[in-house]
């Protein structure tokens, strides 16, 4: 874990600073890009009806066009692009603080355990700050808006949710404030322990693919890295995300769920053990490409703002 070491020094704010705007854009990016099967993702997880991943494809086109893969989208990328900069400027101060508590230095190198700690301290963070839009983001993906060239003999429904933002309102009002925090407790769960093994996984990859004598992973090496961490996290992840996406989707009135254990133990009984595993496919898939353009745009920001340190 050389490279991390190097990387989190103390003072360095403009390097925090362009970090953390590298972080927005490619986070951006890359949730727009992978958004649809996000959608078709949580459909599968909290609806019974379909047969598979292309079977949900084709009923969403069928139903709803091009537009039904992306409902939610603009909010979902601008809080997804925050919040992960504030993620990745958590780990990296989270990191810096355990080294200077346990070697006295922040530049000491940090072992497996100092990197886990980091990271699940990122995640808790994460989840704090981004469960509303979760919430918000669940609501709509799951929100059947037919398009008028499909119901053109009918009258259209007019939607519960308008957008992003109508939703928030929406939900706050009809369930209070718990609501907008629907899931936490399975987004807790999930996002310590997958941010840990994110990161750990990461850099634990970028030394042992990086030759000896080099104290930075080459660009084939951090794609590699960061697309593997992206997959082992997200496939550890997938039962407490189908948890969630189920709490969060159960809307006032229904109740169906009474917590993350009953949950689980609800939705095994009526259809299996396999249900924890809805969306594995999509997630692994989706995390991938994903992760390694977050990674690669991380260490990019990093180095050019090295080289640029030392040509003052």
């Amino acid at each position: 874990m050389d490279f991390i070491a190097g990387a989190i020094g103390v003072g360095e704010n403009q390097r925090s600073i362009a970090v953390c705007l590298s972080e927005i854009q490619s986070s951006g990016l890359s949730t727009a890009v992978g958004y649809p099967l996000d959608t078709v993702k949580v459909r599968i997880q909290t609806e019974g009806h379909y047969n598979g991943i292309w079977h949900c494809i084709q009923e969403t086109y069928r139903t709803e066009r091009v537009l039904g893969f992306y409902k939610g989208v603009s909010a979902s990328v601008f809080t997804v692009s925050l919040i992960s900069s504030v993620s990745f400027g958590t780990y990296r101060n989270f990191l810096c603080n355990i080294c200077k508590l346990r070697y006295g230095t922040a530049d000491a190198k940090p072992s497996g355990l100092d990197v886990s700690l980091a990271g699940g301290a990122a995640g808790a963070v994460r989840v704090v700050l981004m469960t509303p839009s979760e919430v918000a983001k669940v609501r709509m993906q799951t929100q059947r808006n037919p398009h008028p060239s499909v119901t053109s003999s009918q009258p259209l429904s007019k939607p519960k949710y308008r957008g992003s933002l109508h939703c928030l309102k929406v939900i706050a009002k009809e369930e209070g404030f718990g609501g907008l925090y629907k899931g936490c407790s399975a987004l807790l769960c999930r996002d310590c322990s997958s941010s840990a093994i994110y990161f750990l996984t990461y850099s634990s990859l970028c030394d042992w693919l990086t030759p000896a004598g080099k104290n930075k992973p080459g660009f084939l090496v951090v794609l590699l890295s960061g697309g593997s961490a992206g997959v082992l996290a997200w496939g550890l992840a997938t039962p407490l995300d189908v948890l969630k996406s189920r709490m969060q989707v159960d809307e006032s009135g229904q109740h169906k769920y009474k917590g993350l254990i009953h949950c689980a133990r609800e939705s095994i009984r009526q259809e299996g053990l396999k249900v924890l595993f809805k969306g594995l496919g999509l997630n692994c898939i989706r995390a991938f490409p994903v992760n390694m353009v977050v990674f690669v745009t991380y260490e990019a920001v990093l180095r050019f703002t090295d080289h640029f340190a030392n040509k003052k």
